[in-house]
């Protein structure tokens, strides 16, 4: 592969711009918003009494969602209200931590709204329970009106040993955005379907020579998205990549024998043991460093979204990784319909891709499980996932829900990649220790950016990974 950089561009200070708040509506589109509320007395099958929401954000955004879901709440139980309240925090493994105290602190919720990121640790802790039973109940509805319409990626992603843990609504795959500006000034075409890592390379060598305060990339620290993303490319993972038996009692009732997207299902990610400094892990990571020595991209922040929108939208860069969330991002940032569009990630030595995915679940102590089912069934129905997320802040996981009619006034015009990445799509790397691990990324990446040296840092945090994976 052809990859040879050229000369480095002078030194810029791109990194001054103000964000526009893309880390919330990034996690927000990954299912980084918490509902719930404390055990009452009643019994399983209690409705009356409150439901109180965590939302991810801030209150004038949680006390809007409250009361457009009020009325739903409502033809569920006349006597059942929802409460909503804000938490802040920068990213899953912040916001996560703070929902670990509050449990600590015996205010556990009835529903939690979970993303890939903390399903594997909730189950492990045994904080939430299994759905099977509720699912199986309802599958003669359930079937059509809602797993005939969800790619069963996500809901894999959603098992764990062989059990369902979360209805998935929504998620975000690693997709490469670029701004159509900057490819025109750079007189580079628009990536095609099945472009290469070579074909990427040779548009940021084009968007290199543009001059002025372009660049050809960026990219943010943190585990979705990131260069992970390359990771995933070159056939590669931070850990080893398995699967639990079981979840025949789903697959066999839910979807359609016919259907080759189920084929090789099964009961959910195994992750294995660490492999953060495999030799495809130092290549992709050694390759993103190297277009930052080449002044191909600014050194990247740590976590959050707000300046890389911010170059994005301002022209400033010409090719990004983001998801479907992007669309709603850079067309409240300002950007018009037909000024970014969006393609698969490149394939590099496969076409494997990342994706994180989000949806409810039901806690273990909740003394309402059966008013928490309804209520998750009322969350999970095509009518509320505008109300849930206005503006295109993330991707529906529904194929009934991804139409033009939906992107017409945000774009992306090739907004159908979202959904069509799915296949050959892994979720995000997420074991019961993923704070560990977010955090030792984050770590070992920015020592790696400040060194030049990713077979060094990645040895670190191999090490890290399996001093915390021996005591899970």
């Amino acid at each position: 592969m052809a990859r040879d950089f050229g000369p480095v561009l002078g030194r810029r200070d791109l990194l001054r711009l103000g964000g526009y708040g893309l880390a919330s509506a990034a996690l927000v589109g990954m299912g980084a918003s918490l509902t719930g509320c404390a055990p009452s007395a009643g019994g399983g099958g209690a409705t009356s009494g409150t439901l109180t929401m965590l939302y991810f954000g801030d209150q004038k955004a949680a006390t809007t969602l409250q009361n457009a879901l009020q009325p739903k709440v409502k033809k569920i139980d006349k006597d059942l209200n929802l409460k909503i309240t804000a938490i802040n925090g920068t990213d899953w493994n912040d916001f996560l931590a703070k929902v670990l105290t509050l449990i600590a602190a015996g205010q556990a919720p009835d529903i939690v709204s979970v993303a890939t990121e903390g399903l594997q640790l909730m189950a492990g802790k045994k904080l939430i329970m299994p759905l099977d039973d509720y699912v199986t109940k309802d599958m003669s509805t359930l079937k059509s009106g809602y797993f005939d319409d969800i790619h069963p990626a996500l809901i894999e992603a959603m098992m764990v040993d062989g059990h369902l843990y979360n209805m998935p609504d929504s998620f975000n795959a690693g997709s490469m955005f670029f701004n159509n500006d900057v490819l025109q000034k750079a007189g580079a075409a628009a990536p095609a379907t099945g472009w290469t890592i070579d074909d990427f390379h040779s548009t940021a060598e084009k968007i290199s020579k543009v001059g002025g305060d372009i660049l050809p990339f960026d990219w943010v620290v943190r585990l979705w998205g990131s260069w992970t993303s390359f990771l995933y490319a070159n056939g590669g993972n931070l850990l080893e990549e398995g699967k639990y038996d079981g979840g025949d009692w789903l697959w066999g009732k839910a979807y359609d024998s016919g259907d080759a997207s189920v084929a090789g299902r099964k009961g959910g990610w195994k992750w294995g043991a660490p492999t953060a400094n495999s030799a495809a892990s130092v290549e992709a990571l050694q390759y993103v460093i190297d277009l930052q020595k080449a002044g191909f991209s600014p050194s990247p922040d740590v976590g959050g979204g707000g300046t890389l929108q911010g170059l994005f939208s301002s022209a400033r860069i010409g090719m990004t990784i983001g998801g479907g969330f992007w669309a709603g991002g850079l067309h409240n940032a300002g950007m018009k319909d037909g000024s970014f569009d969006v393609q698969a990630f490149p394939t590099w030595k496969g076409n494997k891709s990342l994706f994180g995915t989000g949806g409810y679940s039901i806690f273990q102590s909740s003394q309402k499980k059966d008013a928490a089912w309804e209520v998750i069934k009322m969350m999970i129905e095509p009518e509320s996932f505008d109300i849930m997320f206005p503006g295109n802040v993330t991707t529906p996981g529904r194929k009934s829900l991804m139409t033009a009619e939906r992107y017409k006034t945000t774009g992306p015009k090739n907004w159908s990649v979202f959904y069509d990445q799915l296949d050959g799509s892994v979720p995000i790397s997420a074991p019961s220790y993923y704070n560990a691990l977010a955090t030792s990324l984050n770590q070992r990446t920015t020592e790696a950016i400040s060194s030049g040296n990713a077979k060094a840092a990645l040895d670190a945090m191999q090490s890290d990974l399996e001093k915390v994976a021996k005591g899970n």
